[in-house]
């Protein structure tokens, strides 16, 4: 975020008319730190009526501990350097945010069981995000669901999907692979994904259970 003072001495040569301190708090919430083909993606959430994310890989950013993520970006290829390590932390610590700050917003999430399972930076690091995972999860408006190991079912084999409802009651996809992302505005397509994530949601565990999975995890360690 750009140094306070400064702000206040550019903000006081501009005519002390605020727009400087409320382009400066959006720049703390801003894309450094980001991927480039995930910015229009990150500017899409901060203004979405209800967001839905399945992921297969690792846990979703928006419910990663600061540990669990700094594991993630201390196994990135090639390696980062202390100050890309640094920004991409604060960035991802800083979109968590919206989680919190926007208890009126559903927030759902689907995970594969095994992502709770691997012990991604170690034991003290795996049970630090289980705990994190589960502080985040109990709100009434954010719902997580496991998808058990043992699934004989899955409806979104072909990876990790993420859609969004804008306040206007529009649909929007977002697709990730290796070094790259894409929106998916299509409504054809952004209707398969709807219909895929309903089909997973409704095979996987139910919240109750997918808590009681991740207490017990945490409770073997």
């Amino acid at each position: 975020m750009p140094d306070e003072a400064f702000v206040e001495r550019a903000g006081e040569a501009l005519g002390n008319t605020g727009a400087l301190r409320r382009a400066a708090r959006y720049l703390s919430r801003g894309e450094v730190g980001l991927a480039a083909w995930f910015r229009r993606w990150a500017r899409l959430e901060r203004e979405a009526a209800a967001l839905s994310t399945y992921e297969c890989r690792l846990v979703p950013g928006l419910l990663q501990s600061e540990a669990y993520a700094r594991a993630v970006f201390d196994n990135s290829i090639p390696l980062l350097d202390d100050e890309q390590t640094r920004n991409q932390l604060v960035a991802r610590m800083e979109r968590q945010q919206m989680v919190r700050e926007r208890p009126t917003v559903p927030f759902s999430f689907i995970v594969e069981e095994h992502v709770f399972r691997r012990r991604l930076g170690g034991a003290e690091v795996h049970a630090s995000m289980l705990g994190h995972v589960l502080e985040l999860t109990a709100p009434r408006n954010v719902t997580l669901q496991v998808v058990p190991m043992d699934l004989e079912f899955h409806g979104c084999l072909d990876g990790p999907v993420r859609i969004l409802e804008t306040k206007e009651g529009r649909r929007i996809g977002y697709s990730e692979g290796q070094q790259n992302g894409r929106l998916i505005s299509d409504a054809k397509e952004v209707s398969l994904l709807c219909r895929r994530y309903e089909t997973l949601r409704s095979q996987a565990l139910n919240p109750k259970e997918s808590r009681y999975l991740l207490e017990r995890l945490r409770g073997e360690l």
